[in-house]
Parts: C-alpha cells; sequence; structure tokens
C-alpha cells in the first residue's frame, strides 16, 4: 500500500463517456486527510499513518482524544483511521492528504461497513431454497432444514446456514477503477458500487492486486 484516504459515501450516479456509453459510479467526498500521527519502524515496529476526517467540536471528545489532536498541531477529527503504507517518507506531521493522490484510470480498494438487514432467514441471508408450496409438504417451506441425527453426533455442526443477524459486516470491494476525480469537490467517482449506506464512513486506497 501507498497511499489512501478516508471518505464518505455521497451515492451512486452515472456519468457518460464521449462515445456515450454510461458508466455507474459511487461519488465519495474523500479527504482532506490530515496526518495526526506518523508511527515508524524503529519506534513502534512498523511504518503507518494516523489519519484523521470530518471536523468534531472539542467538546464531543476525551481528553486523551484531543491530546494527540493537539500535539499534532491539526483540528480534532471524528474520525480516526491507522494505514500501514510501504513508504512514509515523504509524509509529515500536520500535512493533508486530498484526493489529488489518485488519479482517473487507477486501481483501488474501498473498505466499509455493510448495510444491516437486521435478523432474516435462511432463504434471504444465505440463499437457500424454500420446499414445494404442495399438499403433505408441513409447515416448513421456509425453514434451516435438519440440525443433524440425534445420536451422533448430538449437536450442529459450526457453520451451518442458520438465521441471524445479516449484514453490517466490515467489507472490502477490491480492484474497483476511479473514473475521475475531482480536486474542486474533493470528490472521488469510482466505478461500480462500494460497500455501506450513504453517508458512511470508507476508506480508499490503492489495490493490493
Amino acid at each position: 500500500m501507498n497511499k489512501a484516504i478516508i471518505g464518505r459515501k455521497a451515492g451512486m450516479t452515472q456519468i457518460f463517456t464521449p462515445e456515450g456509453k454510461v458508466i455507474p459510479v459511487t461519488v465519495i467526498e474523500a479527504g482532506p486527510c490530515p496526518v495526526v500521527q506518523i508511527k515508524t519502524v524503529e519506534k513502534d515496529g512498523y511504518a503507518a499513518l494516523k489519519l484523521g476526517f470530518d471536523e468534531a467540536k472539542e467538546k464531543g471528545l476525551t481528553k486523551p482524544e484531543l491530546g494527540q489532536f493537539k500535539k499534532a498541531g491539526v483540528k480534532p477529527c471524528k474520525v480516526l483511521k491507522e494505514f500501514r503504507l510501504a513508504d512514509i517518507t515523504a509524509y509529515a506531521v500536520g500535512a493533508e492528504i486530498k484526493v489529488d493522490v489518485f488519479a482517473a484510470g487507477e486501481k483501488v480498494d474501498v473498505h466499509g461497513v455493510s448495510k444491516g438487514h437486521g435478523f432474516t432467514g435462511v432463504i434471504k441471508r444465505w440463499n437457500q431454497h424454500r420446499l414445494k408450496e404442495t399438499h403433505g409438504v408441513g409447515p416448513v417451506h421456509r425453514e434451516p432444514g435438519s440440525m443433524g441425527s440425534i445420536s451422533d453426533p448430538s449437536r450442529v455442526f459450526k457453520h451451518k446456514n442458520l438465521p441471524g443477524h445479516y449484514g453490517h459486516e466490515a467489507t472490502t470491494v477490491q480492484n474497483l477503477e476511479i473514473i475521475r476525480v475531482d480536486v474542486e469537490r474533493n470528490c472521488l467517482l469510482i466505478k461500480g458500487s462500494v460497500p455501506g449506506a450513504n453517508g458512511s464512513v470508507v476508506t480508499i486506497n490503492d489495490t493490493v492486486k
């Protein structure tokens, strides 16, 4: 990983190429992200940058949280993320990372928290089939199926697909293409969809593939 930034998903739209082709894109308001801390191999055992995003009021933060912002000389932020970069020599504490670190045509990985769907059954959660709606099947059309033998092993195996909380998981979509970089509006237009609801925080970094 050589560069990264924090952003907020604004929503989806579409743009047209000069040839008239329609490209679905996700608009992400990315940065500016101040560098709050630089971690080095000598001091911390690994090289990383700690970036902030979205200015916050001081009264909403604790004293330890405010301390690291004051030490870095940057305004308090609502979001703090750490990125392990291959080369951190080009960065300094207090500097701002903006969308211009990326360029159109580059491939990136976008990480966020997927939309939550609440408690769902096995058909919606695991794409299982229901039984036939015919006579004799019984009232088990949408149930998860057999739990296993009673005598042996007398338990339900791990990882069996069962009803439960669906969504709201940390998700990464890899190898997405940047279609446009809008420096004036601090926006990235990324081809396709990215995880999370509109308004959720996402991280963008150059792809590992």
